[in-house]
């Protein structure tokens, strides 16, 4: 369950005719779905839709409109159910919250067995070289 579910009131569902093969059906046929969601009319909290506009996300328009097509699936349904459930896979995505980073340093061992992989290196490169008498 979703920490900030979508309502379906919330977005505007349109059924367009879908792009590809597919032969008479795909010319006759919107299965397409495409989906619009305002994020600034949402109900979402605040801290949310800041995240949401900020994303660098070619879906997202200038306006802050999020524009979703689906047509992976033969059926309107279907494409419908897979608009609805990668919206709130991305308003999921944004609200989890990045765990701060705190800096440290690598212990006394770790240093040490550093150097002496570099050194072991060192040594394996300088045998390389011209063979000398």
């Amino acid at each position: 369950m979703s920490k900030y579910p979508v309502s379906p009131q919330e977005v505007d569902i349109s059924a367009v005719r879908a792009q590809g093969a597919g032969g008479q059906n795909v010319n006759k046929v919107s299965s397409a779905i495409h989906l619009r969601f305002v994020i600034r009319d949402s109900t979402l909290p605040e801290h949310i839709k800041e995240r949401l506009l900020a994303l660098q996300d070619q879906r997202l328009s200038k306006d802050g409109v999020l524009i979703i097509k689906a047509q992976q699936y033969r059926t309107q349904e279907q494409n419908r159910q897979d608009a609805l459930q990668r919206l709130q896979q991305l308003v999921d995505s944004v609200s989890h919250e990045q765990k701060a980073r705190r800096a440290s340093k690598p212990s006394y061992g770790a240093r040490q067995r550093r150097m002496d992989s570099k050194s072991l290196r060192g040594k394996v490169k300088s045998l390389r070289g011209p063979v000398r008498d």
